[in-house]
């Protein structure tokens, strides 16, 4: 029986989150829960231009269900590990208690903006062109900031930061590493 620890897999967007996340959980035959899987309509401030000018406080961003969904798992659970997909770490109020260890995926930006670009043209529909100009539109005008601001807020307390731009695999192997020793 193990004292399952809760390891929170973080980054801007195009990270890698999610990709590591089910790599380690499959490494360690373990339970993983996805952030955009606990995304609705109430979970973002509706202006994050202003959210950002405003200080950016993440924990105004809100995920009840993923947070109730996390005790419970954490609660009824024997495996070493539970991996999550928190792209803001311990930083928001919600989730900090129930997460043991950050890690914090810091790869260049202009990678994780080539990787979302790739996500949306990957299976293209009628609109995907309006819709990587609106991001982009978005991307310049305030969403590189807020990626930026909440990163920075999360390496404050990581664990363990990755800015190392290497294959799924090897980086799966290096965080399983670090976690054997902790």
């Amino acid at each position: 029986m193990y004292d399952t620890k809760v390891v929170a897999i973080s980054g801007v967007s195009g990270a890698g989150k999610t990709t590591i996340v089910k790599q380690l959980a499959t490494e360690y035959c373990c339970p993983f829960l996805l952030f955009d899987d606990y995304v609705d309509k109430e979970t973002y401030p509706l202006n994050m231009k202003s959210w950002l000018n405003e200080g950016a406080n993440v924990s105004l961003i809100k995920t009840a269900k993923f947070a109730c969904e996390l005790k419970a798992l954490r609660a009824n659970n024997s495996h070493r590990f539970i991996f999550i997909e928190e792209p803001f770490g311990k930083e928001r109020n919600a989730m900090s208690p129930l997460i043991d260890y950050v890690i914090l995926l810091a790869p260049p930006m202009e990678l994780c903006l080539a990787r979302i670009i790739k996500r949306h043209t990957q299976k293209p529909t009628t609109g995907t062109v309006s819709a990587i100009s609106n991001y982009l539109n978005k991307y310049q005008d305030h969403l590189r900031d807020v990626y930026i601001t909440a990163a920075t807020q999360v390496s404050n307390n990581a664990d363990l930061i990755v800015k190392e731009v290497v294959s799924i695999d090897d980086t799966s192997r290096y965080i399983s590493n670090w976690l054997k020793t902790n």
